[in-house]
This record gives structure tokens, sequence and C-alpha cells, in this order.
């Protein structure tokens, strides 16, 4: 059965299907139907059903024309009638798997997915999970689900695998396409063969490794390593607060070593997708072993205690201009949870406003990208249309937020009665009187 996939696959005689339509499940729907398979994307939800049978692009790092003629063209299209899994030969899984109130893992949407998989599930199927989860999720969680539903036998009558997302939204250089892909899988006919399916969408590396397990704890590590490293100066920034000393000099100092220092910067807090999640799912599974994960935990506590530390030094920033918190109105620049990109999760901005509101702050928020919100826990915004001198005169203080490179910040430092730029944005700006860097 093995070398007729690889065939198939290298004849483009494979149909592809992606569970989940978001910001990891369109762009792989894409280059899938770019690489000559047709593709079926399924999705729960109607409006990114319809949207895409449409031709209309809702992901930033998918490209509108190429969204418009593979769907004109039949290469791709979408359903929520999760019964035409039974075309497809190859089926991959691109859903949520949050934190919940709990900030333990919500493993519900992997769950669903895997139960409407198994019940139109066929012989010979490639299943691959791609979403961010603990260890031993593929062949603890989804290969009993697929057994049960299917009837079918997983490494026999099927193939089973993870390959974790590396979607980072907004990188103008490493994209879906281009970069490197890790695939573990149950069995080594199984890691051959989806591996051929990547090798065959991607341009980047696909290293295989011997387990689902090591993949999943692979991607947890990538990110819980860039957690860790920005727990470390955001701890840094705030002893380098008070000494007086800038951390930002310090880490432009620090990258002139050629070797053994990578640069992690400061800010309000974490966001995304998966740096501020995916050490809950590492410390909530090594729970299962009587294992403390203390240095990770450590960092985690720090960024999650951000926003309410920038929050204390808006205070101090407000005391200096004899104006309480209570009352003051606030601009936020920025609520997306990196710079240019519409993507607002787990936004540290949003945290922010949260804790100002708390304290009793005005709060509104200008954002380019972001022309509303509204989060998991039911807080919700819209930015204010322009940004212009008369406005940012009115507020008490501007708290820069986020790092887009479309707003006049030389405009802003000339009106503003105080900024808090808690990106080094204003770096660059000759007059920084009215200026604090966290």
């Amino acid at each position: 059965m093995k070398e007729k996939l690889i065939k198939k696959i290298n004849d483009r005689e494979i149909i592809a299907g992606v569970v989940g339509l978001g910001y990891v499940g369109l762009p792989l729907a894409v280059e899938k139907a770019k690489a000559g398979f047709k593709t079926i994307g399924f999705d729960v939800q109607s409006s990114k059903v319809n949207m895409v049978n449409s031709g209309h692009n809702y992901i930033g790092d998918v490209v509108d024309t190429d969204l418009t003629e593979l769907v004109g063209s039949g290469m791709l299209s979408a359903t929520n009638d999760f019964s035409f899994i039974k075309d497809v030969d190859f089926v991959a899984i691109c859903v949520p798997t949050p934190l919940d109130e709990h900030q333990e893992p919500d493993i519900s949407y992997v769950k669903n997915s895997a139960t409407a998989i198994s019940k139109y599930l066929k012989p010979g199927t490639m299943v691959v999970l791609e979403s961010t989860t603990y260890p031993g999720t593929t062949e603890e969680l989804v290969q009993p689900i697929l057994e049960k539903g299917s009837g079918l036998k997983c490494g026999q009558d099927f193939f089973l695998g993870f390959s974790p997302e590396r979607v980072d939204p907004g990188n103008l250089i490493y994209k879906t396409k281009n970069t490197p892909k890790v695939v573990g899988a149950v069995g080594k006919d199984a890691a051959e063969i989806i591996s051929a399916m990547y090798r065959a969408v991607l341009d980047g590396e696909v290293y295989t490794v011997s387990s689902p397990a090591v993949a999943e704890m692979e991607k947890i590590l990538e990110n819980t390593y860039r957690n860790i490293n920005i727990g470390l100066v955001n701890e840094l920034g705030r002893l380098c607060h008070e000494m007086g000393i800038s951390i930002w000099e310090v880490i432009e100092a620090a990258k002139t070593k050629p070797y053994g220092f990578q640069p992690f910067y400061p800010g309000p807090g974490l966001g995304g997708h998966c740096i501020p999640l995916d050490p809950y799912y590492l410390t909530w599974k090594a729970r299962e072993y009587g294992f403390h994960t203390t240095l990770i935990e450590n960092s985690m506590v720090i960024n999650d205690s951000q926003p309410e530390y920038c929050v204390e030094r808006a205070m101090h920033i407000l005391n200096r201009h004899k104006k309480a918190i209570n009352g003051a109105k606030i601009l936020m620049l920025g609520v997306s949870y990196k710079n240019d990109i519409d993507d607002y999760r787990e936004s540290p901005a949003i945290r922010v406003i949260k804790e100002l509101r708390k304290v009793g702050a005005d709060v509104e928020y200008y954002d380019p990208w972001v022309s509303e919100f509204k989060d998991m826990y039911g807080q919700s915004g819209k930015s204010i249309d322009e940004l212009t001198p008369e406005i940012v005169a009115v507020y008490d203080l501007v708290m820069i937020t986020a790092a887009h490179h479309n707003v006049d910040y030389d405009m802003v430092q000339k009106n503003a009665k105080a900024i808090f730029d808690t990106k080094n944005v204003m770096s660059m700006v000759k007059d920084r009187d009215n200026i604090e860097v966290l």
C-alpha cells in the first residue's frame, strides 16, 4: 500500500482535505491546491466556507489572486459537510487548541474533528494532526477515536501522524510554502507516506522523527524556548528600569557578540496562537508524571504579569504629570499581538486595556490593522477612526503597544502630553522629553 500511495502522491492523484480554515488551515489548503492536488477545506463556520467558495480571502498570508484562481479552477473548495471526508486521501487537522478558564488544554476541537473524520474514514487515508498540543495527543486521543469510529486499524488500514504547524503571521520571508516541516507518525510506513505528501507540496525541508510524541514535544520546545527567553528580558527590563539602565541599549550591545547570544525583547506581554499557550500544555502534561517544570512556570508568571506591570508604569508616568490614573484619558496605539498584522489572538495589549479599565482609566485605541476586537472573555473595543494632532493632544497618555509601521510616530511625539513606549518604536525620534520607554 505504501508504494501505491507514494506513486499516487507523485502523480497528483491524491485528493487532499484540511479541517479548519483559519490562519494555519487556509494557507495549507492553498499550497496543496497550488501543488496540483485537488483540495477540500472543512470548517464548521459557514461564514468561512462561504468566503472561500466565493474566492474571498480573509487570511493575510494568503495571496488574494491565488485563492480566486484556485477556487475558480475547481482545485479548491470548502464545505461544512464532513461526509466529503470519504472523498479525500489525505486530511490535515488544523483546528484551535486554546486554554480553558482554568488554564488547561481545551482539546475539544481536536476531539470533535477526529470524531467527524472517523465516521467517513476509508482505507488508505492519511490523517495528520497539525494543531499544537501536548505530547501524546495523536496516539492517546486521536488514534483511538479514529479506530473506534471507523472500525479501521491504524498502521494497517489508515496512516496517522503529527506535523506541527509553524505559521508566523506577517513574516515576510517564511511562509507555509518554504518553512521546514517536522513529521512524526505511527509506524515507519506512515512516516514515509506522510513525508512524501509534504515534500510534494512544500519547498522547505521535511524532517522525519521517530514518533508523533517527539514531533509534539518538538513544537512545545520551540515556543517554550521563546517564552523563557522573553521572560528573561522582561524581568531584566524591570531591573534595568530600577537601575536607570536602558534594557534596549543593553540588548543592542549584546547583539554584537557573533555567537552564543540570540536577542529577545521586552514588551507588554505575550500574544499570538502559540507562545502564550504552549508552555501550559507542557506543564499540564508534566503533572501526570509528578514533574514540576519550575523554570518554565517562572517565566510564565513573569510574562503573564507584564500587562499589570505596564499599568503600574503608566500610573507613575501620570503621577509625574499630576494626573491620577482614575479618570485619565489614555490612547493605546495597537491592539494586534505583533506589528503589521490584523491578528489579536491572546494580545497583551487587550490585557493592558482590561487592567487600565479596572483602575478607572478611560481607554480608547487606534490600530490601522484592527478596526474592532472581541476577545474570548467578552471584552470588546473599536478603533478610533483616525490619528490626527488634535486627537492625540486630547489624551493624558499615549501608550504604544504594537510596533506598526504605518503610524506617524513623529506626529504623535509632537502632540502627545506623555508617551509610554512599550515597543521602543520611538527610538529614532529626536525630541524624547515626553517619552518613557519600557
